[in-house]
């Protein structure tokens, strides 16, 4: 129950908040773009609403997966911690505690979802024009003519290595964020939780959950915009040696703004999502723990 009701969070969080994922990408890895409004009046001009969708069937069913196994695995390494440090699973964890077993669980999200993040970031950015955008005479066919086609291609063309393209930017997004994330649900938990009360109320657990998604994903925003970078590299290119040599680049050609681009799409999209999914984190523990407490 516990993994069935936050991979559905998950997996509806992200179709819901997919399209402004795709206006993101785009203006991190493409120079043209003038804004966030520009990218979406030429998307929908030339792909029209499909545009906006590309790569998310990949999308909704590795964070579908990822989301129980993100937040399983947090909630496990933290009991573990407690056990050791403390003697007891059940032990008020320190905010080390809450950080470490929060970086954990972004690790184990990297392993798992580094290819899917990369069809994801090449369906999204490849130029598939709609019909009604296009002449009569244009028969050109996308590279890509799925996600899981993409997977095939890329496995084919860069080996398998390039199914972990951009990895170790993701893996200091993820870690680092990971650990800022619930650090900050956890205390703003604490600090807004009234004195006599062992559990967050409903608007406390909103609250929390949101500005902890805005914090995380603003602060993991720069290794953000380096991964898409990396992963859209695709075989023929090579402009990228590695994450140093990426962020290098990137400065050098644009300027430090370049590593904020998509800063505050993701900080919008962070709230609502996150509030969603804390909100269903913690209805399903108190449920478990009912049902425990009931036997």
């Amino acid at each position: 129950t516990v993994c069935k009701n936050l991979s559905v969070s998950g997996g509806l969080s992200t179709a819901v908040g997919y399209p402004l994922d795709t206006v993101k990408v785009r203006i991190q890895t493409e120079r043209h773009y003038k804004g966030i409004w520009h990218c979406i009046q030429e998307t929908y001009r030339t792909e029209k609403v499909l545009g906006f969708y590309k790569g998310v069937s990949a999308s909704v069913f590795s964070v579908s997966l990822i989301s129980s196994v993100s937040f399983g695995t947090y909630r496990n390494f933290l009991c573990n911690i407690c056990k050791l440090r403390y003697g007891a699973a059940d032990a008020e964890p320190s905010k080390l505690d809450v950080s470490l077993a929060g970086g954990a669980a972004g690790a184990v999200r990297v392993v798992l979802m580094a290819p899917s993040e990369v069809a994801k970031v090449r369906m999204q950015t490849q130029r598939n024009p709609h019909p009604s955008a296009t002449s009569p005479k244009s028969n050109s066919k996308p590279k890509y003519r799925g996600s899981l086609h993409c997977l095939k291609v890329i496995a084919k063309e860069e080996g398998f290595g390039g199914l972990y393209k951009g990895c170790s930017a993701l893996l200091c997004r993820d870690c680092s964020s990971s650990a800022i994330y619930f650090l900050t649900y956890s205390t703003l938990c604490d600090w807004l939780t009234p004195t006599g009360r062992n559990k967050p109320g409903f608007l406390v657990v909103l609250l929390s959950g949101g500005f902890a998604g805005v914090l995380a994903w603003g602060l993991a925003t720069p290794m953000d915009v380096l991964k898409s970078r990396m992963q859209v590299d695709e075989s023929g290119q090579h402009k990228y040696r590695g994450l140093i040599h990426c962020a290098r680049q990137s400065v050098r050609e644009e300027g430090v703004k370049v590593l904020f681009k998509g800063l505050g799409l993701n900080c919008i999209r962070a709230f609502p999502v996150n509030m969603v999914v804390f909100v269903t984190y913690e209805a399903v523990l108190r449920f478990t723990d009912h049902f425990t407490n009931k036997k």
